[in-house]
């Protein structure tokens, strides 16, 4: 077993033998993050579908890019954000489900992109990555799919803006929520807190209005939701609902 693989092992089994309720921690946060994923936004009126989450008080747009080889689907590219930015002041949050993403990060983000995610999976050379963004002016995210240990995030953690943990296996809209999501959001919140980390923890798959609260619960800051949002009546009151819903936990600090 290599180094890299006996110090994530190491972490994970001292976290889990420690458990710790995030409830019980110190850490206050202040209201959650939405996210809506336009992933399931009607592409025939993509200005519809921004107005509806705005009008229900979304705080980003979740755009996911995924090339037919990291994951196994196409979405969009960097037109799509170049086309999304002058109709919307919402943070443009780009999702690199990529191969190869340092090729691509220059064009997302002279699209317009303020945050930009690459999967920790798809970078050999991750501290680069991470670097090349930054110097780009923008947030950088590292995201974890649901099997990849936590322990893998050690020597990049203090460096990134945002942690997006896959509560679902990247690829496709509409999957199962994998409650292994609570485990590991509860286990990162405390390592973050723990060391004094300014990161934020995203979470995307298969969250709708009946686990939201519990998900910002577990120590999410910022959920992304897609058929959660947009395949529901009305979009924005459902935007407004999952607000509510998160900010009734006891986390929300006064």
């Amino acid at each position: 077993m290599g180094l890299l693989s006996k110090q994530s092992c190491y972490f994970c089994c001292a976290f889990f033998e420690n458990d710790v309720n995030f409830s019980n921690s110190n850490h206050r946060r202040k209201g959650v993050i939405l996210s809506p994923s336009l992933l399931s936004a009607n592409f025939a009126d993509l200005t519809a579908s921004v107005r509806q989450i705005e009008a229900g008080g979304a705080d980003w747009l979740h755009i996911d890019v995924m090339d037919g080889h990291f994951v196994p689907n196409i979405t969009v590219g960097p037109i799509i954000v170049e086309a999304l930015r002058p109709i919307t002041e919402l943070l443009l949050d780009v999702h690199l489900m990529i191969d190869d993403p340092d090729a691509y990060i220059p064009q997302f983000i002279n699209a317009g992109a303020d945050l930009v995610t690459v999967h920790l999976e798809a970078c050999v050379h991750l501290n680069r990555t991470v670097a090349h963004i930054k110097s780009l002016g923008v947030k950088a995210g590292v995201a974890l799919n649901p099997a990849t240990p936590l322990g893998m995030l050690e020597e990049i953690l203090p460096d990134v803006d945002l942690v997006l943990l896959m509560s679902v296996n990247p690829g496709f809209g509409g999957q199962a929520f994998l409650p292994s999501l609570f485990r590991r959001a509860r286990t990162l919140r405390n390592w973050i807190d723990r060391e004094g980390f300014e990161c934020t923890i995203e979470a995307d798959g298969g969250i709708k209005l009946d686990n939201a609260a519990q998900v910002y619960e577990a120590g999410v800051d910022a959920i992304v939701s897609g058929s959660g949002v947009f395949e529901t009546p009305n979009p924005a009151e459902t935007i407004r609902e999952m607000r509510r819903a998160c900010e009734a936990t006891k986390l929300i600090e006064v």
